[in-house]
């Protein structure tokens, strides 16, 4: 019997709707470093997502499989539920915060045994409709789930409460990154400001994140606005896309900085372009985590962040938390402070904190039971 060879294990991905934020990308990180002869995955996405990469999927051995979107609740139900069904799958890991309580209840009448609520992000007080619907949901959250994940102990303690964090029935799972690939490396930095026709006497800064009004766009184009008054030589690079862009560009072109501001649209060369800045900036409102503040540190950016990215996201000393409530130009003096700053790799400080993909997907193997 002994070398009959196992089926791998495959495990329902429930991402809502996927258009190409933090949490897909932590998602597929997993997915290309987990051992696929033990573990499979089949991403469940809603039918109105965008950028879903099928083709990788496809060559890893998983399924992309859509669904209805859950504002169509009944509709989301039935067609979950059949799937979860249909697919015999034993492990369902949900992604999607507090809506968590729709997907795990549709699991849990198609019977599937392991249920992972998993916990991304918090609330923020400037998000008045978000919120509401996430304070209604949050008691719900744990209701149909038989496990429960986090990104960082305040998503944890958030979602699921004290209690449960503290007799340590969460697991931690860090979004972790390929550290080999976001690696500081002076010849990428060359290459990358070539083909952006950014000169090396040029002063970067950068940004990775979608335009929503979470990662407080309008005041990073404030801030780059009082940077180039000190700083001629300054560009602003704007990578990711999003609801809020056109008003970004409207605002850039107001303020007559079109020349000096990039918008690098969806990239799937994050690794790269973090090469060619200077300083990484991140203004946002609220983050379960930031992971592009890791990813930025990695590569040896400095990086400003506000006070509401949570402090474990520091995982370098090239880091300074700045409150939202202090003005651009107070921002943009902490920034011209750094200028003598030397750029050095920083691949072993971070992998000691628990961020390198290779040794955390080896974990989740064991976890899924693998």
């Amino acid at each position: 019997m002994g070398n009959i060879r196992q089926e791998p294990i495959r495990i329902a991905q429930v991402i809502g709707k996927w258009v190409g934020g933090g949490v897909e990308a932590v998602v597929m990180n997993y997915y290309r470093h987990i051992d696929k002869s033990k573990i499979q995955f089949d991403f469940i996405c809603d039918e109105d997502s965008t950028n879903i990469p099928y083709e990788e999927i496809e060559k890893l051995g998983g399924k992309v499989i859509l669904i209805p979107p859950y504002q169509k609740l009944f509709r989301y139900h039935r067609e979950l539920k059949r799937v979860l069904k249909e697919g015999n799958y034993k492990i369902v890991h949900s992604h999607i915060n507090t809506l968590s309580v729709f997907s795990l209840f549709a699991a849990k009448c198609a019977k599937v045994p392991v249920r992972i609520a998993h916990s991304h992000s918090t609330t923020n007080k400037k998000e008045k409709k978000k919120n509401l619907m996430k304070q209604v949901l949050k008691p719900f959250s744990k209701l149909f789930a038989t496990d429960y994940m986090c990104c960082s102990e305040l998503a944890g303690r958030w979602l699921f409460g004290d209690k449960l964090y503290n007799e340590g029935k969460i697991y931690l799972l860090n979004n972790a990154i390929d550290l080999k690939k976001f690696e500081y490396n002076e010849k990428i930095r060359e290459e990358v400001r070539k083909e952006l026709n950014i000169d090396e006497k040029t002063f970067v800064m950068g940004h990775i994140g979608r335009f929503v009004e979470q990662k407080n766009h309008s005041f990073l184009i404030d801030i780059f606005y009082e940077l180039q008054k000190e700083r001629k030589n300054a560009v602003l690079m704007l990578v990711g896309q999003g609801p809020l862009q056109e008003e970004c560009k409207t605002k850039v072109e107001q303020l007559g900085l079109k020349d000096k501001v990039l918008f690098l649209g969806q990239r799937n060369d994050a690794a790269r372009l973090y090469q060619a800045i200077d300083v990484f900036v991140l203004p946002s409102l609220y983050e379960g985590l930031g992971m592009v503040l890791i990813e930025a540190q990695t590569a040896g950016a400095y990086c400003f962040a506000s006070t509401e990215v949570p402090g474990i996201a520091k995982v370098t000393e090239n880091v300074k938390f700045l409150k939202l409530a202090d003005s651009s130009k107070k921002w943009v003096e902490e920034i011209l402070k750094i200028s003598s700053y030397r750029r050095v790799g920083t691949k072993e400080i971070v992998s000691k904190q628990g961020y390198d993909i290779e040794k955390e997907a080896r974990k989740l193997e064991n976890y899924y039971g693998g």
